[in-house]
Order: structure tokens, then sequence, then C-alpha cells
């Protein structure tokens, strides 16, 4: 992203320093979380072609700060605080509950995870990394930097969560859980 603020000439552009600061902040947070409490998903080996086509995956989050560096957009301080404040409550929910599902793994690893973060909804840990990669999709002030997010919800989250449901629902108790908790955003849906 530094790259592209000078390939644009946008130095002075608080908009393009923001994005910078956000994506940058979340991938060197996601490099910490991956050596303190990581994800056996992301942990496995696969193929050049997985790790190829999962790269390509990763890169269309830049996309949006493409789009910023490239019109030169600058939003209102209202609007750039809007997107900070989305960017950290989505770090809070993504980065606490993986942790709370690190630690009850690790201690209780057959047992279902109800209490906490779990108690707010059934994928906490995706509601957080929508409000990270919304905050990233509003800064470009255009529709099309939603495409990436949009992608990632339909064919990657979804399965991902309709496979973990399944998955939760051989644990005794998933469905009061699962009538008690909301499945995606806190009290909502």
């Amino acid at each position: 992203m530094f790259l592209l603020i000078l390939i644009y000439h946008q130095m002075n552009n608080p908009t393009a320093w923001v994005y910078l600061s956000l994506h940058s902040t979340y991938g060197i947070l996601w490099v910490l979380k991956s050596k303190i409490f990581p994800d056996k998903g992301w942990e496995r080996k696969v193929s050049i072609w997985y790790g190829l086509i999962s790269w390509f995956a990763l890169v269309l989050y830049w996309f949006p700060g493409w789009l910023v560096m490239l019109h030169n957009t600058q939003v209102p301080a209202w609007y750039l605080g809007l997107c900070i404040s989305l960017y950290i409550f989505g770090i809070f929910f993504h980065f606490t509950t993986d942790m709370q599902k690190h630690v009850m793994m690790e201690h209780h690893p057959n047992e279902l995870i109800t209490d906490r973060m779990m108690s707010l909804s059934r994928n906490s840990n995706y509601f957080g990394e929508f409000l990270i990669y919304l905050s990233f999709a509003l800064l470009p002030m255009t529709w099309i930097a939603f495409l990436p997010l949009a992608l990632f919800i339909i064919f990657y989250w979804s399965f991902k969560i309709i496979n973990k449901e399944k998955s939760l629902a051989q644990k005794p108790g998933f469905q009061e859980y699962k009538q008690k908790i909301k499945l995606f955003i806190p009290f909502i849906f």
C-alpha cells in the first residue's frame, strides 16, 4: 500500500494513510495471532495451487485501497472516524473470539463453547472480520469496493459457517444454543 501511495502521489491524502494504517496493522496483528494462538485451519500444509489461489483471493482485499489511491478519495473526518471505529470493533470481535476458541479447545476440546464472545453470536469471529473488511470497503466511497467482501461472504464464509454449524450440531446442547444465539450479527441475525 505504501508503494501505491508513492505511485499515485497520495502523500497528503489522509484517507490513503488511514487505509494503509488499518490494513497494515491487521496484517501485523494476524501474524502475531498466528504465533500466539494459531488457528489450526490456517496451520496445515496445502498444495502450491491452493496457496496461490488463497494468495490471489487475499490480494483482493487490497482492491479498496487501490481505489482510494486511483481516485484520490478523501473522505470527511467523521467518516474516517466511523471507519476506524468499525475496524477497532472488528479487531475486538475477531481476535477475542479466536483467543477464546483457542483456549477453550485446548482445555476442553469436545465442549460446545456458548459463553463470553460465543454468547453474542455463533460466528462472532466472522462478524469481526466482516467489520474489518467493511471498514476497508467503505473508505473508497464506491460500491465496487464491496466486491471482494461480497465474494468472500458468498464463496468462502458461507461454506465455512455451514460446515461449522454441521460440526457443532453433533455436540450436546447445540439445538438450544442455536435457538438462543444469533448466527452472525449479535442480537440481530
